[in-house]
């Protein structure tokens, strides 16, 4: 007998993430391969984070804190906001999930870029809202043209600053913009995994907002800087009554003890983040100037990655590079995306790049 399944699920494909490096080495039988796809920090976890957990064997037995006190507490004091305005989530990609759940009903809307974060139409789709999608200008988010799609059945707007995968950012007069013409109904939701790596000073406080009590959720997240995306764990900061909403359809004990542990860690290690910025700085130069080398613009960024144009078939260069060792992320025709490594790391990419576009151009020459 058929599965009874609606349409709004079958038109999904499942989320691809950056192909893992076990993987690959089973594949291709390749004792070093550098990975390059999923914007992870190059120098690992936040060394407190790690003496955190080497002292959590004793509790893995037990439930986790459903509530979270400690960290919640710390995020709250960072930010100087309540605690009862934090919300943590397995990733901050749970908490777009609690969004979704939480406020669309089916045929609500839900506004987003064409090329973000693919886990928004994902989320909304699988409770059968709609996706209303706004192309981007120059690789960033178009604010004006996403209030005049705005109607009263918006519930939802996403706004990934920096956004992913083109590591672009909105600045704060054009948020101020937006947020003076949207109606107040309409919950902005501010995706900021990326926030520690910006540099821009015309990056908005979101926060502000927030803070003034407009609808409004900005999301953080330990996976990048923080270098805990093996752990899954990101928070959210918003409204006592937005919170107080998500919480009902938050799963118990979604934020694991070992995650909630090396997070509260993690926060306090300023040195760790510092470093993490510093290096990341050096390999963005040191990436621009070899694409550069090499005939190859990339997008301006305030992120750990670059999105440029490979010039030709990027699922082919993806590909070949897979060959080479090195795993990069093939977004859509001729776009990759590279997270920024340690040196060593950039240069073996800039050399597995260059003979990989060599032997294409090659390729081409030979046929003609």
């Amino acid at each position: 007998m058929a599965l009874q399944v609606h349409p709004d699920i079958l038109s999904l494909s499942p989320y691809v993430p950056g192909k893992p490096i076990d993987e690959l080495q089973r594949e291709l039988g390749l004792t070093r391969i550098i990975k390059l796809a999923s914007n992870e920090n190059p120098l690992g976890p936040s060394p407190k984070a790690v003496e955190a957990l080497s002292r959590a064997q004793d509790m893995l037995h037990r439930y986790p804190d459903g509530g979270a006190y400690r960290l919640r507490q710390a995020i709250a004091d960072r930010w100087k906001v309540a605690r009862e305005q934090v919300i943590l989530g397995n990733g901050s990609d749970e908490i777009l999930g609690l969004l979704a759940k939480t406020f669309l009903t089916p045929g609500d809307e839900a506004i987003m870029a064409d090329h973000t974060f693919v886990i928004y139409k994902m989320e909304v789709t699988a409770v059968h809202g709609k996706p209303v999608v706004v192309p981007l200008v120059n690789w960033t988010h178009d604010l004006e043209s996403m209030l005049r799609v705005v109607t009263s059945r918006t519930r939802l707007l996403f706004l990934c600053n920096p956004n992913n995968p083109t590591g672009t950012i909105v600045s704060e007069e054009a948020v101020n913009r937006l947020m003076a013409k949207l109606p107040e109904d309409v919950i902005v939701v501010f995706d900021e995994a990326y926030f520690e790596y910006v540099r821009s000073p015309r990056f908005p406080d979101a926060m502000a907002y927030v803070k003034k009590g407009r609808n409004a959720i900005v999301l953080r997240t330990f996976s990048k800087i923080y270098g805990l995306a093996g752990l899954r764990v990101g928070y959210g900061i918003s409204t006592l009554e937005i919170i107080d909403l998500l919480n009902r359809v938050r799963p118990p004990f979604n934020a694991n003890s070992l995650a909630q542990r090396a997070a509260l860690a993690a926060l306090e290690d300023d040195e760790h983040v510092a470093k993490s910025r510093t290096v990341n700085v050096a390999g963005m130069e040191q990436l621009e100037r070899g694409l550069g080398a090499l005939g190859i613009t990339s997008v301006p960024s305030e992120t750990n990655f670059l999105y440029f144009d490979a010039n030709q078939n990027g699922r082919l260069v993806f590909e070949a590079l897979l060959r080479e060792g090195i795993i990069v992320r093939h977004i859509d025709g001729a776009m990759l995306r590279v997270t920024i490594g340690q040196p060593d790391e950039n240069a073996a990419f800039l050399q597995a790049l260059e003979k990989v576009l060599h032997g294409e151009r090659e390729a081409i020459a030979r046929k003609l």
